[in-house]
């Protein structure tokens, strides 16, 4: 279902692996249809014996086929879809992070129900594998904290930006003439596509429902070159983070932009690269590293789950047993966060303005760890200040900050960004 860039891959790659997959597996895979919108538009030479088709039911109702792969992309119709192959016995491989972010613990009941297999390992990482080792090798551990850089496209944005001087439009027409970004990047750039993905790593390590609505998630169209210029500065660098962790008995999840220190071995992850750090009782911590951005390594998540599906129709073998999801934790508002911060303000360079800003900070007991004044526009005697802060909670730095931006002598708070202290 669907022949985009995705799609056309995992065809192709059929295609030129069919001696290879014969041999692995002890007989063919061979596509018979596929679902695309329209069957009149030119596409580049099929294989023989496959034919194209506008209507899902040529496939859902097809009892000669076998498994659906659903890379359509987008919440409706696939996740109809999929409910539906699932539903006429059907094996499902999906590459769709919006589906199981939003829908993943009823997929995953109705796919046990009926006794077959739903595997997405394309809907997190690309090419890194990170479903698979969350399910079996990793299973037998507690994981308390999962951190990772999971948008190739915004990490490849973030990296020009720190290290190519651009600013936030040249990054991004940089990154959509590479084909690393889409024409519409909103999911990208506005922190959807990593919060959907977190949601579903959450969901698997804590093993309770953590959906796409309980991520607190933050874009990086506030980020501006003086950002980067101060990160450094300060010794860190700027990522999009996806973070959750046990705190408390609950489950914290968040994607935004954040301070790394230079030592973090997420701070080096660069380009298209995506990386997932997990933290268990057993293993201590591991990490999974590998481009994220991309066809062929989103291909080669799909065709590894098709051909594991494969091998398990073949040797006769019934479907794996779905995650148990037997813990039914809450999911802690984004005010009780508790970490530093970094403020970038503009205000008038008079006496006592660093007081009022301090008074404002200690009123709501944000400690200050460092402020600095930048550089001062003399047209119109405005300074730039950067305030960092010792750990704080996060509703009273937001109280803060509208108490700042209502200050006579403050022009605007130009950004915050939670700084992540902890390192490897």
């Amino acid at each position: 279902m669907g022949l985009g860039v995705v799609g056309g891959g995992v065809v192709r790659a059929l295609a030129a692996k069919r001696e290879r997959i014969v041999a692995q597996i002890g007989r063919p895979v061979s596509v018979r249809r596929v679902l695309v919108r329209d069957v009149e538009r030119y596409r580049e030479a099929l294989p023989p014996g496959v034919a194209l088709t506008s209507d899902a039911t040529e496939l859902l109702d097809d009892p000669e086929l076998q498994i659906i792969v659903e890379v359509m992309g987008g919440d409706d119709p696939a996740f109809s879809y999929i409910q539906k192959a699932l539903h006429k016995g059907k094996h499902v491989v999906t590459a769709n992070k919006d589906v199981m972010a939003r829908h993943g613990p009823e997929v995953l009941s109705h796919a046990a129900e009926h006794g077959v297999s739903i595997r997405f390992e394309a809907s997190v990482g690309g090419g890194i594998p990170i479903i698979g080792p969350l399910l079996q090798d990793l299973r037998a551990n507690d994981i308390t904290a999962v951190n990772a850089i999971i948008n190739g496209t915004t990490n490849y944005m973030l990296t020009r930006m720190a290290h190519g001087g651009l600013g936030y439009a040249e990054a991004l027409a940089e990154a959509q003439r590479l084909g690393y970004a889409e024409a519409d990047s909103s999911a990208d750039v506005d922190g959807v596509d990593a919060a959907n993905k977190l949601a579903i790593l959450s969901t698997l390590a804590f093993r309770t429902i953590v959906r796409d609505t309980d991520v607190y998630r933050e874009g990086i169209d506030r980020l501006a070159p003086a950002d980067f210029t101060y990160a450094a500065e300060l010794g860190y660098v700027i990522k999009l983070l996806a973070t959750s962790c046990m705190a408390g008995g609950d489950v914290q999840a968040r994607a935004h932009p954040a301070f790394l220190r230079l030592d973090n071995p997420l701070a080096n992850v660069d380009g298209v690269y995506n990386a997932v750090e997990l933290e268990g009782d057993l293993v201590d911590w591991a990490m999974f590293q590998g481009p994220g951005a991309g066809s062929d390594p989103t291909t080669s998540a799909v065709l590894g789950d098709l051909l594991a599906t494969a091998r398990q129709i073949a040797s006769g073998g019934g479907a794996p047993r779905p995650p148990e999801l037997d813990r039914d934790l809450q999911i802690q508002p984004i005010g009780l966060l508790k970490t530093k911060y970094y403020l970038r303000l503009r205000a008038f360079d008079r006496p006592g303005v660093m007081a009022r800003i301090a008074q404002v900070l200690g009123d709501l007991e944000v400690s200050l760890a460092s402020v600095m004044q930048k550089e001062v526009d003399l047209a119109d005697g405005l300074a730039e200040i950067v305030v960092t802060t010792h750990a704080a909670h996060e509703v009273a730095v937001q109280q803060a900050v509208s108490r700042l931006a209502a200050l006579d002598v403050v022009e605007e708070v130009s950004n915050v960004i939670r700084i992540e202290d902890g390192a490897r």
